[in-house]
């Protein structure tokens, strides 16, 4: 059977720049890449993790002045993270939208949510 590596995930968004600042500062992402197309007027931005393997395309529509409807279908990406607790803190001392530090069950590693400027969520989770 042939093999299927992931490549990237996309998202719309309204503000690049704060949104390329979210990701770079509380998840630790890189610019990796960045295409402009101002023909058809769009922006792509592609984002990555250490391990270089996945990356996040952020992509921003000119012409956009309505804020997306992230709908009911799409749910959160995740990271991993080695001390989950350390970043909790960290998220909530630098004032992003957090949900609780919750667990499935007792003894189960923790996860909690972390809200972007558009509304989409990353869960972290323990590694």
């Amino acid at each position: 059977m042939q093999n299927y590596d992931f490549v990237h995930s996309c998202i719309r968004v309204m503000d690049l720049e704060k949104s390329v600042e979210f990701y770079e500062d509380a998840l630790n992402l890189k610019e990796s890449n960045r295409k402009d197309f101002p023909e058809a007027e769009f922006t792509l931005v592609y984002l990555t993790d250490q391990n270089e393997n996945f990356e996040l395309e952020l992509t921003y529509n000119y012409d956009r002045e309505e804020p997306y409807t992230i709908g009911n279908g799409y749910s959160h990406i995740a990271v991993k993270v080695d001390d989950l607790q350390k970043s909790y803190q960290r998220h909530k001392e630098a004032g992003y939208k957090v949900g609780d530090l919750k667990s499935l069950s007792e003894g189960s590693s923790g996860y909690y949510f972390i809200t972007d400027p558009d509304g989409y969520r990353t869960e972290v989770i323990a590694r």
